[in-house]
């Protein structure tokens, strides 16, 4: 079900983003898209095995893990992002990072 709820989701802000977007912004959008979705579905096996673990030490340690592969994917679908808005030099991009 929260796979669902995720995929709905995803494609509605897609649909809404797609007018404002380039193309490689669009790929970049949906590559990010699968690489947090992958996370997701990583994380979800890890916590139903940390429910299902014999003890609280193994549970904490995947449910760890599990938080460590979407914190992992989040900055991996960012940087994915941030390279597709750097493609114009950031000259139309609103996804541009900040200059340090």
């Amino acid at each position: 079900m929260r796979k669902l709820v995720l995929a709905a989701v995803s494609i509605a802000a897609l649909t809404g983003l797609a007018a404002c977007q380039n193309p490689a912004e669009k790929e970049a959008d949906a590559r990010a898209d699968a690489v947090e979705a992958q996370a997701d579905v990583t994380a979800t096996q890890l916590e139903n095995q940390a429910d299902a673990a014999p003890t609280a030490a193994q549970a904490d340690a995947l449910n760890a893990q599990a938080d460590a592969v979407e914190k992992k994917a989040d900055e991996k679908a960012d940087a994915i992002k941030a390279e597709a808005g750097n493609a114009d030099g950031g000259m139309t991009t609103s996804n541009t990072p900040p200059k340090s």
